[in-house]
């Protein structure tokens, strides 16, 4: 690896700020809007416990949203603002780039730790739950999607830290 190449790395690795869980969402019934929660457990093999999507996806276990783009959101949509339920997301994280995450893993509080796994598109339910160009109003903002490397509970409030991608736990970041 040579010098610019070592630089862009260590300038993927810096970031600003812890992030924070501001807010926790999980779907028992498919369909059904999420319901608020102060705290979650997670599990590696079945994801938040309690949510329908629960042990259906190892790549999906966890959506994420940035909490900054909630006003952008509105503003996009013409609201005053716009409840985090409707947008179908699990955390709401703020003071964090989420769109900086991809490659790296991050660990909520002091147990859970996250593989970031993609990008988590809007659906078309987004048109009925913010109105006409909610879709579109969504794109770009939708968040992402995780899987679980180390489960335990997360809750409101907890720190998000960026974990350093030599400093990762199994999985697919970890090529050792």
């Amino acid at each position: 690896m040579n010098v610019v190449d070592n630089q862009l790395r260590s300038l993927f690795e810096n970031f600003p700020r812890l992030g924070r869980v501001e807010w926790i969402g999980i779907r028992p019934i498919k369909r059904e809007a999420p319901e608020a929660v102060s705290e979650v457990v997670v599990s590696e093999r079945e994801g938040l416990i309690g949510d329908h999507y629960s042990g259906r996806s190892g790549n999906r276990h966890v959506t994420l949203i940035q909490a900054e783009h909630l006003p952008v959101i509105a503003a996009l949509t013409g609201h005053d603002g716009v409840d985090p339920g409707l947008l179908r997301r699990n955390l709401v994280v703020s003071d964090l780039n989420l769109l900086a995450l991809k490659d790296h893993q991050i660990q909520i509080g002091s147990e859970v730790v996250l593989e970031i796994t993609g990008l988590c598109h809007p659906c078309s339910r987004m048109e009925a739950n913010l109105g006409p160009g909610g879709y579109n109003a969504m794109r770009g903002h939708g968040g992402l999607t995780a899987r679980v490397i180390r489960g335990g509970i997360i809750r409101l409030q907890d720190a998000v830290t960026v974990l350093p991608v030599d400093q990762t736990e199994t999985g697919r970041l970890n090529k050792d």
